[in-house]
C-alpha cells in the first residue's frame, strides 16, 4: 500500500510541476522547437531546473542499498545505442515536435478536460500496440547456437 501511495504522490508532484511550468501546453513546447520563428526558451529553463534536482536524487539513491518501496533498483540493462533506441528516439521526437505532447504532459493535461487530447491519446495507444507487435518480430535478437 505504501508503494501505491508513494507512486501516486510522485505522479501528482510530476503533474503539478508540468502544469505550473506550462509544459502541458503544446504551443509552449512547439514554440521552444521553433528556432527560426518566435522561439520560447522557457522549456530550456524547466530542464535546467529539473536536471540538478534529478542529479541530486540519483546521487542520494546511489548511497542506498535499495529503494524505499522496492527490494532492488531497476535501472536500464542495455548500455549500447542500437536500432531499437534510434528508431524509438526518432518516432518520439517526431511526435513530440509535431504535436507538442509527450506522454507525461499529455496525461497531466487530461485534468483540464481538453478534447484535443483524444486524438493524441488514440495515436499514443496505437503506437504502443504497434510497438508491442513489432517488438516480437523486428527487434528479436537472433539466437546464438
Amino acid at each position: 500500500m505504501l508503494r501505491i501511495i508513494v507512486a501516486l504522490a510522485a505522479g501528482l508532484l510530476f503533474g503539478l510541476g508540468l502544469t505550473v511550468s506550462q509544459m502541458i501546453n503544446p504551443a509552449k513546447v512547439i514554440a521552444f522547437l521553433d528556432f527560426a520563428g518566435d522561439w520560447d526558451p522557457s522549456l530550456a529553463f524547466v530542464m535546467a531546473g529539473a536536471i540538478p534536482v534529478a542529479a541530486i536524487g540519483f546521487a542520494l539513491g546511489k548511497r542506498r542499498q535499495a529503494p524505499l518501496c522496492a527490494s532492488e533498483f531497476a535501472g536500464p540493462t542495455r548500455k549500447t545505442v542500437d536500432r531499437r533506441l534510434v528508431l524509438g528516439a526518432i518516432v518520439f521526437g517526431t511526435g513530440w515536435g509535431l504535436v507538442g505532447y509527450c506522454p507525461g504532459p499529455a496525461l497531466a493535461s487530461l485534468t483540464f478536460g481538453g478534447t484535443s487530447m483524444a486524438g493524441f491519446l488514440v495515436a499514443m495507444l496505437v503506437g504502443i500496440a504497434v510497438f508491442a507487435a513489432a517488438n516480437t518480430s523486428l527487434f528479436r535478437r537472433p539466437k546464438v547456437a
